[in-house]
């Protein structure tokens, strides 16, 4: 492929996106009669009619839908060259978007963020906490945190710790109720549940000898939203399962007690997970960095490198 080439199909790509020649134009800073010739030699040097044209709007062809996701890549990866070659001048600065789980979020990232923006001024942290999946490629995020046993996805993913999933209950629901020596048990007491699980309706365990048991729990809480698990719990109405970093001062103080020890839950950990492509600006490794160094120490185990 000649540079010529390679213009051609960023020309495109940002034509795709933006789906008109004069937006285009302007977003290249190149006049719009640039624009729709670059397009009419790349149609004609490919042999395909890339866009529909009318006189009051552009379209892609199937064809040229098909190709513009490879074509965004490469006008990506023109982008973040020039990007790491300007920030390699200067003090790394834009924005860098990064999503994250609401409850880990709150707990986890507030004096993380203020460190960051002490030590680099210049770069503007977009945090976007919410427990929903984020769509990393589609809602634009550089980077996420996900806790979780991901499955395969386009997305590049990294291993940051372990995070350990607790049984448990308040010592005043447990002395009313009584504590369950075995999962089967739980279809006698009240559970509260977590609705962003992957299967809500059912509670697996793991025993080291006695092998798997799943359970249907029943309660009257069904929540996206751990805090509000937390609290429930610390008043007594039920037992939930619940990670390290919301119980671990409740299981600490004695407001919660962790039971079902011998029985664990399904393995989870938190994960840095970035879209694909290796090459990012300077200012989003800056910030994947630190979260590995910072959030590793919390505790579990760091893997060594990216994977997808």
């Amino acid at each position: 492929m000649s540079i010529s080439d390679a213009e051609s199909w960023i020309v495109f790509a940002k034509v795709a996106d933006l789906g008109s020649f004069s937006e285009a134009a302007g977003a290249l800073g190149i006049g719009k009669a640039t624009v729709s010739k670059t397009i009419s030699r790349l149609e004609a040097e490919v042999g395909i009619t890339l866009f529909h044209r009318t006189s009051r709007a552009v379209s892609l062809t199937t064809t040229g839908a098909a190709l513009a996701d490879d074509a965004k890549q490469l006008a990506d990866l023109a982008e973040t060259l020039g990007d790491r070659a300007r920030e390699g001048s200067k003090t790394p600065s834009g924005i860098v978007k990064l999503a994250a789980p609401m409850s880990f979020g709150l707990r986890c990232l507030g004096d993380f963020a203020a460190r960051f923006a002490s030590d680099y001024p210049e770069i503007e942290l977009n945090i976007h906490l919410s427990d929903s999946k984020v769509d990393l490629i589609a809602d634009g995020f550089d980077l996420g945190l996900r806790i979780a046993n991901l499955p395969d996805s386009s997305l590049l993913a990294r291993k940051i710790r372990d995070v350990t999933l607790h049984v448990v209950a308040s010592p005043s629901y447990l002395q009313q109720h009584g504590e369950p020596s075995h999962p089967g048990e739980l279809s006698r007491h009240t559970c509260l549940r977590y609705s962003l699980l992957p299967r809500p309706a059912a509670w697996r365990f793991k025993h080291a000898h006695l092998g798997e048991y799943f359970v249907e729990p029943h309660g009257p809480i069904l929540v996206n939203n751990s805090d509000i698990l937390r609290e429930s719990v610390r008043s007594g109405i039920g037992i939930a399962i619940m990670p390290d970093f919301i119980v671990d001062d409740d299981l600490a103080q004695g407001t919660a007690r962790s039971i079902l020890t011998d029985w664990s839950p399904p393995a989870i950990a938190l994960h840095l997970v970035t879209p694909p492509g290796r090459l990012r600006p300077l200012r989003v490794q800056i910030l994947i960095d630190r979260l590995l160094a910072d959030l590793a120490s919390v505790g579990g185990r760091e893997t060594a490198s990216f994977s997808s």
